[in-house]
């Protein structure tokens, strides 16, 4: 279950853009001013449904498939792609606590300076891991 796929009804807006119903998930509704724009906050809405029946213990509904849609004239299917792993991955700010060594002359250079050590490694994990 870590990724899902849900078809999501792009209605062209009167007024421009589209706005976004999830055919299986009717409380997920959003909109965007152009078709990247309402692509992202089909997502963002998606993950923000699916999460949030995760953590109420709701059921997650299958998704339906896309050819047995009615889609009204104007609108069109999408399939918008959730991925709960890279979800977690980016929202889980648990603090891990390592253990490592250093040299003695760094950790009185370092100290003398203030540093915070957690807070030095973490910008340097993510310097090497954020490309």
């Amino acid at each position: 279950m870590n990724k899902l796929f849900y078809p999501a009804i792009f209605h062209t807006a009167e007024e421009g853009g589209f706005w976004i119903t999830f055919p299986d998930i009717p409380e997920c509704i959003t909109q965007g001013d152009n078709m990247q724009q309402a692509y992202e906050m089909a997502v963002d809405a998606l993950e923000l449904a699916i999460t949030s029946r995760i953590e109420e213990h709701l059921e997650v509904p299958s998704a339906s498939e896309p050819h047995g849609i009615i889609i009204e004239s104007g609108s069109f299917c999408v399939i918008v792609e959730f991925d709960l792993l890279a979800y977690k991955k980016k929202t889980n700010s648990k603090a891990v606590k390592k253990t490592l060594s250093i040299p003695s002359w760094l950790n009185e250079e370092a100290t003398a300076l203030g540093l915070n050590f957690s807070q030095v490694l973490q910008e340097a994990l993510m310097q090497k891991i954020v490309r």
